[in-house]
């Protein structure tokens, strides 16, 4: 199968997005009839989990409350070539799997259901963040234990091409990819 690519045009921030919360931390929930995150008291071990069943491709939800950042962070994402965001919400607990359930579309600014999976209430909610991170600011050993695991994540510019096929791959990362095979 081939990687899937967003054709929307790059998302553009604007400064009329909210300004950043303090700390997504002391956040109320953002999406309280979606979401439950459940926290943990070990470090990155917090996760998102569904309240919803959806269908492959639905809409989970909009990201409405991202605000530009300067630079990489371990938990902004990425819009373009040197552009990152904060989501700013409970988006933000969704952790990486290289068998992903979610589609995070920074075209779009929205949160879908892979193509090829259904999500139930009561499922961890994934995304594979190589799909929007070329380069990483922090990366770490993957524990996702899938058939597909990558072990280290770093972003889509230390993955062999070949391995991310098959996975949604926002526009920039694919021009980041057809610069390097061009080299």
């Amino acid at each position: 199968m081939a990687a899937l690519v967003s054709d929307a045009k790059p998302f553009e921030a604007k400064p009329t997005f909210a300004e950043a919360r303090p700390s997504f931390y002391e956040a109320r929930p953002s999406h309280p009839d979606l979401i439950r995150v459940d926290r943990s008291d070990q470090p990155f071990k917090s996760a998102a989990v569904s309240l919803v069943s959806l269908p492959p491709g639905a809409l989970l939800a909009k990201i409405t409350e991202a605000t530009p950042t300067p630079n990489a962070t371990w938990t902004s994402f990425s819009t373009g070539r040197g552009k990152h965001m904060e989501f700013n919400s409970d988006i933000v607990y969704i952790n990486h799997s290289c068998d992903p359930n979610l589609v995070v579309d920074t075209a779009r600014m929205e949160v879908r259901v892979a193509d090829d999976r259904h999500i139930k209430a009561g499922d961890e909610l994934t995304w594979f963040y190589p799909s929007a991170e070329w380069e990483m600011a922090q990366s770490f050993p993957c524990e996702c234990g899938t058939r597909r695991c990558l072990t280290a994540i770093r972003g889509s510019k230390f993955i062999e091409p070949v391995l991310l096929k098959g996975y949604f791959l926002n526009r920039h990362i694919q021009e980041h990819l057809e610069d390097k095979q061009h080299k």
